[in-house]
């Protein structure tokens, strides 16, 4: 029974920053990479940023480095994402999963939209 429960999502201004939390049950927590995931309508899910099983390796997509920082609290089985200089393209709802997980059904996600 695995779930992801995504939370802190909302409407943020262009420039602005908000930071999302993913908490993940029904595994070992601290032995999996973590990622985050994006969808915008229209678009296809897209991968955003991961974070190794120990929280020191991470790789994060193109558009988002330098601005988007993964974290995480394995006492806490949760993942952090904290985006900041945020831009209207980032709106999306965002989603958390264990990496190599790729069976694992998705979460409901967390909504971020940024104003124009």
């Amino acid at each position: 029974q695995v779930q992801y429960v995504e939370s802190g999502g909302g409407l943020v201004e262009p420039g602005g920053s908000v930071r999302l939390t993913c908490v993940a049950s029904g595994f070992p927590f601290s032995n999996y990479a973590m990622s985050w995931y994006r969808q915008a309508p229209g678009k296809e899910r897209e991968f955003v940023v991961t974070i190794g099983s120990a929280g020191r390796n991470t790789n994060y997509e193109n558009s988002v480095k330098g601005r988007f920082t993964i974290s995480r609290d394995n006492a806490k089985n949760t993942v952090y994402l904290q985006m900041n200089s945020l831009k209207p393209e980032d709106t999306a709802v965002y989603y958390c999963k264990a990496t190599s997980r790729t069976y694992d059904q998705w979460g409901r996600g967390t909504q971020v939209t940024v104003s124009s």
